[in-house]
């Protein structure tokens, strides 16, 4: 029979040809969206890993990316790792994130933002944005002119303003529970600690440490930043390669993941790894398995940076920042926590804090089996039964 001109013909293309599916899969997430809008600058990915325990909520981070696939390969990490950070952190939220393809230092607009509010509204609550690095509340107003789907935004308009204290009081408390593990004592009065970045976690990080009289050093690609931070807090400033080869108790991460790879570890010569960054690990069977062969002592990112989420979480439920603060000490008990499971089961600690989210996940989500009344009867005979998710 001759093929119709009419109708294309389909070539079959392998699995491999599509490797975003096979992502999608591999991390188990339910939805992603790409926002476009040329005419804003708008470039955008949503992405929304699981919502068993409630809407996913996660940052905006607005990046330069090398390459559009290096900020698919970052949402789906993050989004991920928001999953977890909400499980392990007790909340009744799930997790999702975004990236904004862009240059945050001459990028912005006002259009680009509020376009990006209008597709996180279209998405009716399964996502709900925040700040997240490379964005400010300036930004975080604009979105909110189109969507109230959206947490973190300036304390005059009713939020809980920037989350980045918190975040880094939650990072503060993971510390001192590492160094409890690891020494002891959880005072870290005369601890040697290497800070990578100096951007708004790490300065009040940098604060916190400061407080305790903690040795500190500092690094950050933009050297005026690092510079600066040094200057107020008594630090020492060192170059983007020294800061991994230090001689130091505490190495924290504090600006973009995957600094644990495998060009770098092997030159790390600390105790502990303890920062605000998220995806420290660049691959985390392999390299949570090497940093325990070596001996050094790894506080699951996700668990101690959760102060950010557990305040934005609070402004939901309407915003108190002492209840906020107090939550957040709570970290210090869940890394201690985190430890001994891994201890008792023979695992590494990224593996400790991950069986123990996804129980609470699997757990909860059992729940969801059970009917609780959210229902009603069309009242027409013959019309099937309705079940209301309102």
């Amino acid at each position: 029979m001759q093929e119709s001109l009419l109708i294309p013909k389909i070539e079959k293309t392998s699995e491999k040809n599509f490797p975003l599916f096979g992502e999608l899969a591999n991390l188990e997430h339910e939805q992603i969206v790409f926002c476009s809008r040329p005419e804003a600058g708008l470039k955008a990915i949503i992405a929304i890993h699981n919502t068993t325990l409630g809407p996913a909520l996660g940052g905006t981070r607005m990046w330069n990316y090398k390459s559009e696939a290096d900020a698919v390969k970052d949402v789906l990490r993050l989004s991920r790792g928001m999953t977890y950070k909400a499980a392990i952190s007790g909340l009744n939220l799930g997790g999702g994130k975004a990236v904004i393809i862009g240059d945050p230092q001459t990028d912005k607009n006002e259009q680009l933002f509020r376009a990006f509010g209008r597709f996180v509204d279209g998405l009716a609550g399964r996502y709900i944005t925040a700040e997240d690095v490379g964005m400010t509340e300036k930004e975080m107003e604009w979105i909110f002119a189109e969507t109230k789907y959206v947490t973190g935004i300036p304390k005059s308009l009713g939020g809980s303003g920037n989350p980045s204290p918190v975040t880094a009081y939650g990072v503060y408390m993971g510390i001192k529970a590492a160094a409890k593990q690891a020494f002891g004592s959880d005072s870290l009065n005369g601890r040697r600690i290497a800070i990578q970045g100096a951007g708004s976690v790490a300065s009040h990080l940098a604060r916190h440490l400061k407080s305790e009289h903690a040795e500190l050093f500092i690094s950050d690609i933009f050297s005026e930043k690092a510079e600066r931070l040094a200057a107020e807090v008594g630090a020492s400033v060192v170059t983007a390669d020294e800061i991994y080869t230090l001689n130091v108790d505490i190495f924290s991460p504090c600006a973009l993941g995957g600094v644990v790879n495998d060009d770098t570890i092997h030159h790390l010569n600390c105790h502990i790894i303890a920062g605000g960054a998220n995806n420290i690990l660049d691959d985390e069977k392999k390299h949570g398995e090497l940093l325990r062969e070596i001996g050094i002592l790894y506080a699951p990112d996700y668990v101690i940076n959760a102060g950010g989420i557990i305040n934005i979480a609070s402004e939901m439920e309407g915003y108190n920042e002492q209840q906020a603060l107090e939550k957040t000490s709570r970290i210090y008990d869940t890394t201690i926590e985190i430890f001994k499971f891994a201890e008792e089961n023979g695992v590494t600690t990224n593996v400790a804090s991950n069986i123990l989210a996804e129980r609470r996940i699997a757990g909860v989500g059992r729940l969801g089996t059970i009917y609780s009344s959210k229902s009603h009867f069309s009242k027409r005979m013959g019309e099937m039964y309705l079940r209301d998710r309102a």
